[in-house]
């Protein structure tokens, strides 16, 4: 079976080619011996897969516009009433991130008090007093200065949270990691004891200047992008010793930046999450519970390139993007494919110049299959190179990055071998290819 991946650049040409081994097509179970299970794990089993099946039925958010045309007229109708009121109960120049909120016409104010008003489901009364208490807090804090100051959490930056790239819809990407505490001495060196309030205290002030950096790049404009989307990594998270300092973090977000998260994306979700998650479902509104999107663990290209193009996911998520990237300009797009169980998928890149050099990007997500990459000479008189001999490459691999240069004209091919699993699998590859200086 043969099919055709999205067209590279001219004048090289790429073809994918999947084989398919029938022998790992799914048979049919023998039927397994009934036993007797202890009712107390079937009722366990048995909410833990209910949950996750609610979690799965959970309609998907649908992001607000900020139109006014598109509000209803109750709605409408809250926002005259909240602007007229703050005109004279709040200072004149009162203000967030930068746009005055009283006595303006300008549509951007109007994107900030509909969040706090979609915060109280349009209560104006509660919106208000929510955007009073933001008002002050903001202003004892130091929010509108944070993002511009020197914190020293150097060993954070692009590990425990950080803004990242954007999703297909625009929106900035925060990732979320708190791996890195399990560690004793990371988190005894951040946190210190218990009762160290000032080190928690300097922690929450970098947590929050992440955020107000990542809310720089809104556009605070209807129809326009007005929220970001939060990636949280649940592997390794050490819940009991961080339960202060999350705690802490979830307070000030809720009560200071209302509707300013489009979706909540969780990877590397332990099998225990569904069980937790019917406990606290109870107390969250149908309109937060459809932000969460749920991927267990080694699942997270498949779920993460749902949203988020594969260039711009990072690398130990199943992406190509590594650090640094971004220093040579935006990175090259990449062509997503799939991995049937049972295939094995060739890319061939064709149209290769003889001394120019290929550099490519391949990532499978959740590896666990084979992988190789040859170059095929044009010439029925030379013989193939094996560039990459075949490997096995683990599900925690990160993608492959490598380059080659030519002696001759032919084609680069790089195979993924799926046939010992029945998993499709999602993947996603990237190449550029510079001529030698004599051929320019």
């Amino acid at each position: 079976m043969e099919s055709t991946a999205p067209p590279p650049p001219p004048p090289l040409s790429v073809q994918q080619t999947l084989e398919e081994d029938q022998k790992c097509q799914p048979q049919t179970p023998n039927n397994p011996s009934s036993s007797s299970k202890p009712t107390k794990l079937k009722s366990f089993v048995a909410s833990v897969m209910e949950s996750a099946a609610v979690l799965r039925r959970t309609p998907s958010f649908k992001e607000d516009t900020y139109l006014i045309s598109h509000l209803k007229t109750s709605e409408k109708k809250a926002l005259k009433e909240l602007k007229d009121t703050i005109l004279f109960n709040l200072p004149p120049d009162s203000s967030m991130w930068g746009i005055q909120l009283t006595g303006t016409s300008d549509p951007r104010a109007d994107v900030i008090l509909l969040k706090f008003l979609r915060a109280r489901d349009f209560r104006v009364q509660d919106s208000i007093a929510m955007l009073r208490k933001c008002l002050t807090w903001r202003k004892e804090f130091g929010a509108d200065v944070v993002s511009e100051e020197e914190l020293g959490f150097k060993e954070l930056e692009g590990v425990v949270a950080y803004m990242h790239a954007f999703d297909r819809e625009g929106h900035p990407v925060c990732y979320n990691a708190y791996g890195v505490f399990k560690d004793k001495q990371m988190y005894d060196k951040i946190f210190g004891d218990d009762d160290d309030d000032v080190k928690l205290t300097k922690f929450l002030r970098w947590r929050v200047q992440v955020l107000e950096r990542g809310i720089k790049l809104l556009h605070f404009k209807p129809g326009g992008v007005n929220s970001i989307i939060q990636v949280t990594d649940l592997k390794d998270m050490p819940k009991r010793e961080l339960r202060s300092a999350s705690n802490h973090i979830l307070s000030l977000f809720q009560d200071n930046y209302p509707e300013m998260v489009a979706r909540k994306i969780f990877v590397n979700v332990p099998w225990y999450f569904s069980l937790l998650y019917s406990m606290f479902s109870p107390f969250l509104t149908q309109r937060t519970k459809s932000k969460f999107v749920i991927s267990k663990e080694g699942n997270a290209a498949e779920t993460l390139y749902k949203f988020i193009k594969p260039e711009d996911v990072p690398v130990q998520y199943g992406g190509l993007s590594r650090p640094g990237d971004d220093i040579s300009g935006p990175p090259k797009p990449a062509s997503e494919f799939t991995v049937k169980g049972g295939e094995r998928v060739n890319i061939q890149i064709e149209g290769i110049e003889g001394g120019a050099t290929i550099t490519w990007d391949i990532v499978v997500g959740g590896w666990e299959l084979e992988y190789s990459a040859e170059f095929v000479p044009n010439s029925d008189d030379s013989y193939t190179v094996a560039v990459e001999k075949p490997r096995r490459i683990a599900a925690n691999e990160e993608a492959v990055h490598n380059s080659y240069t030519t002696r001759e004209a032919g084609k680069l091919v790089l195979s993924v071998d799926n046939t010992a699993s029945r998993k499709r699998k999602v993947a996603a590859y990237r190449y550029v290819v510079r001529k030698s200086p004599i051929n320019i």
